[in-house]
């Protein structure tokens, strides 16, 4: 297996889904990362984990990748449930949004 390869599998295990109110502390700190929707989560994650410098710039310089807006902030504030893609990449957590399909009704209450 090679280098990238190996940070790729590592990077994998470590996706997961966060809530708005655990990623709070991280955008308290300027660490939280958006990534847009349609860029790979993990293929940003070995780019910044590989240092490879020109595809983050690249992702950077066509707003696919950046710091949360005050707008998203106060936003994902108001619903402190809301829930994300996450994967942490030190010094770094890389986060998606999910969306709830408009079709699929929720399902409250337990079985």
């Amino acid at each position: 297996m090679s280098g990238l390869d190996s940070v790729r599998a590592d990077l994998a295990e470590m996706l997961d889904e966060a809530e708005w109110n655990w990623l709070m502390p991280h955008a308290q700190r300027d660490v939280l990362l958006v990534v847009a929707p349609g860029l790979s989560l993990l293929d940003v994650g070995v780019a910044i984990a590989s240092d490879n410098v020109a595809e983050v710039q690249s992702w950077i310089q066509q707003n696919l990748l950046a710091k949360p807006t005050a707008t998203q902030l106060s936003d994902w504030n108001s619903d402190q449930e809301k829930r994300f893609s996450a994967l942490i990449v030190r010094p770094y957590v890389l986060v998606q949004e999910l969306s709830v399909p408009s079709d699929t009704p929720e399902v409250k209450g337990s079985y």
